[in-house]
């Protein structure tokens, strides 16, 4: 298996291994470690992720201590808090285990996870329980991109009960998890109970399963292929996407694209139900309306005949921050980044003692550089080209009681300077 493994491997030779201490990755953390004392010039190491979720999780983390100690492997072990988020324990332990892997990876590391062939059977299974399209029933791939680099899973052709062999063979000690009893979840229902009944009466089912598995990915890889020139046309430099094209679509091209389009924001594949929504609550809605649709953390807005893809934020309308000390950063509420007064630009600085502040609402008609008359805020974000998600969270800067300047869209006349000692308001990370 070892030649096999650095075929697959090939051509990259540095790697972080998401080591559970179970048999998977350690048999296939024993093949890496062969392969290294082989000569192989392979740069090695594991991370533990500690859930917290068992009574034997402090245990766990010993045991893969001294496992990666005797084989001369520098681990990382990274305990995480799951967010309660109503997806349910398994997908929160897995969102909070693949975060931390992305935090962990050094320049140059491509991820290595010890998913095997079993596994890509019981997701296929899962995934037909869900109702998925080919997308879904693709189940697992070998290689995908993963945090600016790549993951790879290259036990997944292997089944579980050789990696039994080859860890008796080898005398490994391994974990096992007590929770990998327990019916209640579905994997481990499919595990315990539905696969031997298959494999008894079908012993090539697994194979067949991967084998169909991989058909699926094939199939929606040459869709991408054929609908990413497309897909491209119809989408603008920020990523939002075209509605009036999508009108004179068939029903079924234009969910592939919808599909795809969310792909490429990374979303979470919606459901076939989601997807009709999106389309007849978002894109549909009437002219004057401001629609939106909540995908986890994210929302789908539409917007001067777009779709947009953007982070939910809550309202700031009533945030008022104290800028005590303008010489250094502000940091804005989560999702808004932060704020920094920069030498040379159209506005004043504060004056000595002058309070500043930064608030996300204003009241009264407005003066702007530029722009004869006076106006709401409302209405000269509307004129700007401000999205309505952005209208109570764009930060103001305040001295005292006035309004000075919104951030990356105007100066008011109270706020304007036209010598060389003005400083302009950048906003970054947001």
């Amino acid at each position: 298996m070892t030649s096999a493994l650095a075929q697959t491997l090939t051509p990259h030779r540095q790697f972080l291994l998401a080591f559970s201490g179970g048999l998977d990755s350690t048999v296939l953390l024993h093949q890496l470690v062969s392969l290294r004392d082989a000569g192989e010039p392979v740069s090695l190491r594991a991370i533990h992720v500690h859930h917290g979720l068992s009574a034997n999780a402090d245990g766990w983390v010993e045991h893969c201590q001294q496992v990666c100690a005797s084989w001369q492997v520098p681990l990382t072990v990274v305990r995480v808090t799951l967010a309660a988020d109503g997806q349910g324990i398994e997908a929160e332990a897995r969102k909070a285990r693949y975060q931390a892997f992305s935090e962990a990876l050094l320049p140059g590391e491509v991820l290595l996870t010890a998913q095997h062939l079993d596994d890509q059977c019981e997701t296929l299974l899962l995934a037909l329980k869900r109702g998925s399209g080919p997308a879904g029933l693709a189940a697992m791939p070998v290689s995908l991109p993963f945090a600016g680099t790549l993951l790879l899973r290259p036990l997944l052709n292997t089944s579980r009960e050789s990696l039994e062999r080859l860890a008796r063979a080898h005398q490994l000690r391994w974990i096992e998890d007590d929770s990998n009893q327990d019916d209640k979840f579905d994997r481990n229902f499919l595990r315990l109970r539905i696969l031997p009944l298959l494999k008894a009466r079908w012993p090539h089912f697994a194979d067949a399963s991967a084998r169909s598995a991989a058909l699926c990915g094939e199939q929606e890889q040459l869709l991408d292929e054929l609908l990413a020139e497309e897909l491209a046309g119809l989408m603008s430099a920020e990523g939002a996407l075209m509605v009036a094209p999508l009108t004179e679509k068939s029903a079924n091209r234009r969910a592939a694209l919808l599909r795809r389009w969310l792909a490429f924001h990374r979303a979470t594949m919606p459901s076939r139900d989601m997807l009709t929504r999106i389309w007849q609550e978002v894109a549909l809605a009437r002219e004057d309306a401001a629609p939106c649709l909540t995908l986890g953390d994210f929302e789908i807005r539409r917007f001067q005949g777009q779709l947009w893809w953007v982070r939910a934020v809550s309202s700031q309308r009533d945030t008022v921050i104290d800028w005590s000390d303008p010489h250094h950063a502000l940091s804005l509420p989560p999702g808004l980044g932060e704020l920094r007064l920069s030498p040379g630009g159209p506005i004043r600085p504060p004056a000595e003692g002058e309070r500043v502040t930064v608030r996300f609402s204003a009241s009264g008609t407005l003066h702007i550089v530029g722009r004869a008359g006076g106006r709401k805020l409302k209405k000269i974000l509307q004129e700007r080209g401000v999205p309505p998600w952005r209208r109570d969270t764009t930060p103001l800067l305040f001295y005292g009681e006035t309004l000075i300047a919104a951030a990356g869209e105007f100066v008011t006349q109270e706020g304007w300077v036209q010598d060389d000692n003005g400083v302009t308001l950048d906003r970054e990370g947001a």
